[in-house]
Parts: C-alpha cells; sequence; structure tokens
C-alpha cells in the first residue's frame, strides 16, 4: 500500500494495479493528471479522490468525460455552469447533460446538442425546453422513445403529434389518449411506420 511519502512512480504503477490506491496519495498526486487518470482506467469512481483543482480543471475533465462517460459528476460547479465546456462534454457524451448547472439544462443551444447526439437526453432538459416544438420533434428523431420526456401539453397537441408521428410513426405510443384515437394521427403515424398500429385505440 502506498502512503503520502511514496514517490510519483511508486504511485503510478500502485494505481495501475488498483485505482482506489489514490486514496492514500499525497495531496500533490491527487493533483496530478496523469496519476489520477491511470487510476481511473479501472474504475472512474476513484477521480472522486482527485483534487479541486483538477476537478476544476476544463483539460483535464473533458479528457476524463471521453475516457469515463459519466465523469462530470465529479466536476466543479463552476465547470457544470459554463457553457462552452458543457456543449463540449455533451458532444462527447450526451448523458453530461444530467449534470450540468439548472441554468444550463434550460439552455437551447446546449440541450439541442445533446439530443441531436441522443434523444434521451431530453430527459434531463428544463420543463421548459421539454415544450420547445424544435428541441423535442430533435429528441424523437434520434430516438423515438424521447417523446416519453416531452411535456404533457405537447404530447396532447394535435398538431405538434402529427409532426412527431410523421417524423416516426412509433411516437404514437406517448401521445395522449385521446389522440391515439384520433382517426388522422393513426392513419399519419401507420403511414410512417405500420408497426405503430398496435399502440392506437380504437373506438
Amino acid at each position: 500500500m502506498i502512503d503520502k511519502n511514496s514517490t510519483r512512480e511508486e504511485v503510478i504503477e500502485a494505481v495501475r494495479q488498483d485505482g482506489w490506491e489514490l486514496y492514500y496519495a499525497s495531496d500533490e498526486l491527487k493533483g496530478d493528471c496523469e496519476v489520477v487518470l491511470e487510476a481511473g482506467k479501472k474504475d472512474g469512481n476513484v477521480l472522486k479522490y482527485a483534487s479541486d483543482e483538477l476537478k476544476g480543471n476544463r483539460d483535464f475533465m473533458l479528457e476524463a468525460v471521453k475516457k469515463y462517460c459519466w465523469a462530470l459528476i465529479y466536476a466543479s460547479d463552476e465547470l457544470k455552469g459554463n457553457r462552452d465546456f458543457i456543449l463540449e462534454a455533451v458532444k462527447n457524451y450526451w448523458r453530461a447533460l444530467e449534470y450540468a448547472s439548472d441554468e444550463l439544462k434550460g439552455n437551447r443551444k446546449v440541450v439541442l446538442k445533446a439530443v441531436k447526439q441522443n434523444g434521451e437526453a431530453l430527459q434531463y432538459a428544463s420543463k421548459e425546453l421539454k415544450s420547445d416544438r424544435k428541441v423535442v420533434l430533435e429528441a424523437v428523431k434520434q430516438d423515438r422513445w424521447a417523446f416519453l420526456y416531452a411535456s404533457p401539453e405537447l404530447r396532447a397537441d394535435r398538431n405538434f403529434v402529427l409532426k412527431a408521428v410523421r417524423q416516426d410513426g412509433m411516437a404514437l405510443y406517448y401521445a395522449s389518449k385521446e389522440l391515439r384515437s384520433d382517426r388522422e394521427v393513426i392513419k399519419e403515424a401507420v403511414k410512417q411506420d405500420v408497426g405503430a398500429m398496435q399502440f392506437a385505440i380504437i373506438k
């Protein structure tokens, strides 16, 4: 087991064997990019032992997100609220939006970037953006099941649902009960994907 007096080389060798050895490293080495990234190769959770300075380091955290997709959970609050950083992070991994500040979860540009990577990112968007037609359509375009996360108002909006099912018929599944029995909506959904018929409510 290493201790706070262990050399950098000894610590690197130790964390290669067991990343959790980082816990016993000196504060200086917990702030060493190479040491911490090496420690995280087997289990990214050891990033929680990185120094506060590293957790606030843009380049380090972006590299960490590339290696461990959910690493943003350990980023500083300042980085989680930095629009440029979050835009870069969601480009590497859409789920980074989950750990962004509430303000950025309501930033249209950030959320659009995330849902273009994966429609499921819509679940982390602000309440307002879950009602944003462009954002929701983009999400459904990437993942039909993303319609689940749209606001109830949008899922009950006939004109919007028609657009959604014309883009992906299976989106009918998450339309309001009333619209799932609307003949025109059903027709458009089935025209796009015959499998959507299973979600229609025929009266």
